[in-house]
């Protein structure tokens, strides 16, 4: 529903996008993930026809962006960056204004602004201007808008910016809801939202694409990636030790020994992201009479693997 291929953007010297291409399809939230500056924004606007590509092309549900543009733009609903609004209007005017916009009139137009009204929850402000609302209400009429047509495709920049933890949690609900039928790229810093509602997540840093697969893959670039971690008495280290090179020779793992106060930790980790064996960490820690205080198998963060992709994609662009 979505196809970019080698998409660039130049603003005179300045590179924003350079030959970015994936594809979304229908089913389909892709968490579009990258740090300030690195073209996220600027791709968004490219899809959602607002900007122009220097190079490259766009295609929306079939239409090309470029020769196609308001076949395109009908099938998006679109939340740019700071939700802009029209201050002076009231929630309701300003809904009923883009329904029209969008070719709606009469009961059709009211039905769809009732429909977005619940949809969002705005009965409390509907009413009132815009200007007074606060940002996280003003950012759900900013996606009101963008659903008002009932669109195939979604480009939601930053969605749940502003909102509270139950307003987030509640708007996750519903791109969650919606997603069956549409393709719908969500932008965000907030990565415990990429695995709440994405299925899927691409990384992007100095303009490309460094990342792109679910979040359980992008976690496998980790290092330590299904590691089993036991914490044991610094007493009993030896009898551990011996116990958990037995296993790691025999099971093809690497085996690290950390710490040097009451406690030492052992990790325990298998080749290609393969998950340590934390059953048998446990049995033979426990045939060698070792205490456990502490066993789990570690998974890593998508923090993690944000900051290790975008820190080598930053340095080998400076290099």
């Amino acid at each position: 529903m979505i196809v970019l291929d080698r998409l660039s953007k130049t603003f005179g010297p300045v590179t924003a996008v350079d030959g970015v291409s994936l594809a979304v399809g229908e089913g389909e939230v892709l968490g579009f993930l990258g740090p300030n500056g690195a073209g996220k924004t600027t791709t968004m606007r490219m899809i959602a026809g607002y900007l122009e590509p220097t190079a490259g092309r766009a295609e929306v549900c079939g239409f090309d962006l470029a020769h196609q543009p308001i076949e395109a733009k009908r099938q998006i609903g679109y939340l740019p960056e700071g939700a802009p609004l029209y201050g002076d209007m009231t929630c309701r005017g300003f809904l009923g204004f883009v329904a029209e916009l969008r070719g709606f009139a009469g009961s059709s137009k009211q039905e769809r602004v009732d429909r977005v009204i619940d949809m969002v929850s705005l009965y409390d402000v509907i009413e009132r201007p815009i200007e007074t609302l606060s940002k996280g209400f003003k950012r759900r009429v900013g996606l009101a808008q963008a659903l008002l047509h009932d669109p195939p495709v979604l480009i939601l920049d930053e969605p749940t910016d502003g909102l509270d933890p139950n307003q987030k949690h509640h708007v996750r609900e519903l791109i969650r809801g919606m997603a069956q039928h549409k393709a719908i790229v969500v932008s965000t810093h907030i990565l415990e939202e990429v695995e709440a509602v994405c299925t899927r997540a691409v990384i992007i840093a100095e303009g490309q694409v460094v990342a792109d697969g679910t979040a359980e893959q992008l976690l496998a670039r980790l290092p330590d990636h299904n590691s089993a971690v036991a914490s044991v008495p610094a007493t009993e280290a030896a009898a551990a030790r011996t116990a958990l090179a037995g296993l790691a020779q025999s099971n093809s793992l690497s085996l690290i020994e950390n710490g040097s106060g009451s406690v030492i930790t052992f990790r325990l980790t298998g080749v290609n992201g393969e998950a340590a064996p934390l059953a048998e960490v446990a049995h033979r820690l426990k045939a060698a009479g070792v205490t456990v205080e502490g066993l789990r198998l570690e998974r890593g963060r998508l923090d993690d693997v944000f900051r290790m992709l975008t820190s080598k994609a930053e340095a080998q662009h400076v290099a």
